[in-house]
């Protein structure tokens, strides 16, 4: 459409599809040509108008190719959903594909090629074949497309037809367009197929590389990319077929320009010449680097792009390096990268440069910059043994001028230089011990603990320094708490007096009595033990000598380095990931099963395997079910249940699937919730109950009517915490005098409320003999408390301090009494309240705990009370306080039970 038909996207009529209809039939040619304007215009904003699909299809019979192409649109949007009604437009189409013009022949086998329908999938077949040999080359690159399309609905109809043939013929078109699209078929198919269908032989080469100078550039980016996984005969071929792509180096396009080094790349791997491959190196530098001149996004994936290269081809860029400094205004991720590409070029040659960089980086307000900065610095000293110490001198002034983030990332990396050059610069540790006061994160503390332990023996006042830290030892992070333990050891074993003795004492005994961590008990079991029987012997174990580090700024793998440099210029080089590892392909093969047939079978199967994966959770969108898992295994779609109540009490209820077999539910009698002088006889018992990590509800029906009931359905209102039925309520027939239980599966955030959260919740239960009967329950948030609700001790103190105080809610319970303090706690763990810790507060005893309901929201509990007198004060601190009063209903649940 025309900038001009805006005014297609407003109506103010009524009755808009009936008006459409009328003005789709008109005899005037501009009127029906508006009405589909009008209709594509609907149809783009989200209306359904498929009810029009006859009349528009009526529309195709026109010579105006605006109207036509219109039209086609409309088709490929409902097609599907018309499959029977589509077959109409066969005819139109089979004769347009042999119309005298060109761009209607074009347009014919393009249209049909996007029809995903089976039933239209046979009559494309003859207008294709002839497409695929038209005079017109326009006519033969859409139908090469055209194939690979028919490939992915219908491999072994496009096989049985000799289509794959056709396309292998096309490559020796004289028109590079039509070459380039045959090309980007069967590269297409190749992807798809179990089998080899493309493979390039010494004859086709000659016909790419010939095509490659003359067609576009989106053209020469799929001849290139088919280029790159030729793997040539000798030396002489791969420097023949680098000669011609060379050229392509200059090109404007930066697509272009990342595939012809891909292709290079590939092939020089071949070349024995040590002059030709310095030569191609030379070459590649310059758009490599005019890729850096460009929007920062494209930067970055050049970038990326480069930081594979370098790997493999260092000397390429290894006098570009001033092309990787930062500028002011590189957005963060630039920086970044350009930081990683920088560590990796650096040498003794360019160092003094990059050291200077550096230093300027570290001095930015950006803190996670300064942060990779700084860490640059020693990734260089570990990498370059000739710079390190004047890497050491750059760390030492940065050190000094007391900002504490890059105090503690150069304290990281000082640790690192002394595991890479061990007895060389211990002479800085005076200078690092200056800064302990100032150390706040786990990783900085646990480097300098590591320094004082390894160097026990050259600081004065190490066991001071290491005390310190112990005063805080039990609140430490893990990885903290493990340093001090082996430092402490190791400044025990190499002075044994009287203060690093009671100081093994206290650590040893926090480490294995008063710690939950299983890794730092275990370790300090190991320690106790080696030292009370055999103190030599932990001597050779924790003073052993250490392997020298290595430099790791090359990470990836070699294997995974050649994986992703054939994969240059598309996403997996963003990644530096394999695709196979974010993209899922179903490989098609050409024996037909019974389910191709049923093209919607996949969606039906997906829509079941919600209920099997997690009740509890809401059902997952289509679109988060990978097309592999959809297509590889079809399942029959179940029966839908019929909403009988939804119109009795205006209900919603959308989570309603099938379940396989009820379950009896157990445990304590159920609280009466429908007595029988209401229900007319029937009597119903329920309860939310969680068992297995789900949600179900509990309900016992007891018939003391005269006569036999079936047929029961059941429905929620909604709620404060939209939980509905995850299937059908399965209850069989119930006999006069006779009772069943059920466990139904319910979901959750389904069927939600507006307004504060409250604990009603409204069931409405029927059945073929009486009315609808209503009652209410009381939601109770103890079923909600997930098993993953137990915290680290430091992890609950964090999430404490990080609360607000507004966020604190209290409240006594004057009636409540603990009688035994084992008894309760196993009752609160029973409920998914996990024990933190335990504290004294003059008489009483304070006792933390943790929990956590969906959606990851976290109580963090404080318990004040007197073993045996009435009295119990509960503090609350969550991310939702308004939760707190249902909380407090659950709390009080446990305690008077």
């Amino acid at each position: 459409m025309s900038g001009h038909d805006s005014k297609y996207f407003s109506t103010t009529k009524k009755g808009e599809i009936p008006e459409l209809k009328e003005e789709l039939n008109s005899q005037y040619k501009d009127k029906r040509k508006d009405a589909v304007k009008k209709v594509i215009a609907a149809m783009t904003v989200g209306k359904d108008v498929s009810s029009l699909f006859t009349d528009v299809v009526n529309c195709m019979q026109t010579e105006n190719l605006e109207l036509k192409k219109l039209v086609y649109l409309y088709l490929i949007n409902y097609a599907k959903s018309q499959p029977d009604l589509a077959i109409l437009a066969v005819n139109t189409f089979v004769k347009d594909s042999q119309d005298p013009n060109p761009l209607i022949r074009a347009l014919a086998v393009r249209t049909m090629g996007c029809i995903r329908v089976d039933k239209i999938t046979e009559y494309l077949c003859d207008p294709l074949q002839r497409c695929l040999k038209d005079d017109d080359p326009y006519v033969r690159k859409t139908a090469a497309i055209c194939v690979a399309k028919l490939y992915d609905i219908n491999a072994e109809l496009v096989e049985d037809r000799g289509f794959l043939e056709s396309l292998k013929d096309l490559i020796s078109d004289n028109n590079p367009m039509v070459v380039a699209n045959a090309v980007a078929a069967l590269a297409e198919i190749q992807e798809n197929s179990n089998r080899p269908v493309f493979e390039i032989t010494s004859h086709t080469l000659s016909k790419l590389l010939t095509a490659l100078n003359e067609c576009t550039e989106w053209g020469q980016v799929f001849i290139l990319d088919a280029l790159s996984k030729y793997k040539a005969a000798d030396a002489r071929e791969a420097e023949n077929i680098v000669e011609r792509v060379t050229p392509r180096l200059q090109h404007a396009n930066c697509a272009v320009v990342l595939s012809a080094v891909k292709m290079i790349l590939q092939q020089m791997e071949l070349i024995t010449s040590t002059d030709v491959v310095r030569n191609l190196c030379k070459k590649m530098a310059p758009p490599l680097v005019t890729l850096l001149s460009a929007e920062p996004e494209i930067q970055y994936v050049a970038l990326r792009n480069i930081n594979l290269i370098v790997q493999r081809r260092p000397t390429i860029l290894a006098h570009e390096i001033k092309v990787f400094f930062c500028k002011y205004n590189d957005p963060i991720y630039v920086k970044m990268e350009k930081l990683e590409i920088m560590i990796k070029l650096a040498s003794d040659r360019n160092i003094d440069q990059v050291l200077l960089e550096f230093k300027e980086y570290a001095t930015e307000v950006d803190v996670d910059f300064v942060r990779k900065a700084v860490r640059a610095i020693g990734r260089c000293a570990i990498k370059l043994e000739r710079a390190a110490e004047r890497c050491i001198s750059v760390l030492l002034e940065l050190i000094k001028i007391k900002v504490n983030y890059v105090v503690q990332e150069a304290i990281i990396v000082i640790k690192d230089i002394f595991r890479r050059y061990p007895n060389t610069y211990e002479s800085i540790i005076a200078t690092l011990c200056e800064s302990l006061d100032t150390l706040d994160e786990p990783e900085a503390k646990a480097s300098m603990i590591w320094i004082i332990g390894e160097y026990a023996e050259r600081i004065d006042n190490a066991d001071e320094l290491l005390e310190s830290f112990l005063e805080s030892f039990p609140e430490e992070p893990s990885q903290v708490q493990l340093q001090l333990l082996t430092a402490t050891v190791k400044l025990f074993l190499k002075k044994p007096t009287e203060g690093p003795q009671q100081m093994i004492q206290v650590v040893l005994n926090n480490a294995t009595v008063e710690t939950d961590n299983p890794d730092l008990r275990d370790r300090a079991y190991i320690y106790w033990r080696l030292l009370s029987t055999d103190p030599e012997a932990a001597k050779d174990v924790v003073l052993a000598e250490k392997p020298v580090i290595t430099d790791d700024s090359n990470q990836l793998d070699p294997t995974l380095l050649d994986e992703l440099l054939a994969n240059i210029a598309t996403l997996s080089s963003v990644y530096h990931k394999p695709p196979d590892t974010f993209v899922t392909r179903v490989k098609t093969t050409v024996q037909k099963t019974e389910d191709d047939d049923y093209p919607d079978g996949s969606e039906s199967a997906e829509s079941s395997a919600h209920v099997g994966d997690g009740i509890t959770s809401p059902p997952a969108s289509s679109s988060s079910v990978p097309a592999a898992a959809r297509q590889a295994d079809p399942a029959p779609a179940p029966a839908p249940v019929p909403d009988l109540l939804g119109d009795l009490i205006g209900l919603d209820n959308n989570a309603i699937v099938p379940v396989d077999q009820p379950s009896e539910p157990t445990g304590p009698p159920l609280p009466v919730l429908l007595p029988a002088s209401t229900g007319q006889g029937l009597q119903i018992s329920a309860q939310l109950i969680r068992r297995d990590g789900q949600i179900f509800y509990s309900l016992l029906f007891e018939n003391n009517s005269p006569v036999a009931l079936d047929g029961f359905m059941i429905q929620f209102n909604k709620n404060s915490f939209g939980l509905a039925a995850a299937g059908p309520l399965q209850v069989p027939q119930l006999q006069p005098g006779t009772s069943a239980g059920t466990l139904l599966p319910m979901v959750l955030f389904q069927n939600l409320s507006t307004g504060p959260p409250n604990s009603l919740l409204q069931v409405a239960v029927k059945n073929n003999q009486q009315p609808v009967w209503y009652f209410n329950d009381k939601i109770s948030l103890l079923p909600f408390f997930t098993e993953d609700g137990k915290m680290e001790r430091t992890s609950f103190l964090e999430t404490w301090r990080s609360l607000p105080d507004s966020n604190e809610v209290s409240k006594d319970f004057p009636g409540a009494v603990v009688s035994n303090v084992e008894t309760t706690l196993d009752r609160m763990a029973a409920s998914n309240l996990f024990f933190i810790a335990k504290r004294k507060h003059a008489n009483q005893d304070v006792f933390y705990f943790s929990a956590k309901i969906p959606r990851g929201v976290p109580f963090l509990i404080e318990v004040t009370l007197v073993v045996g007198v009435p009295g119990v004060k509960c503090a609350i601190k969550t991310p939702g306080p308004e939760m707190a009063p249902v909380f407090f209903e659950a709390l009080e649940t446990i305690l008077k039970s």
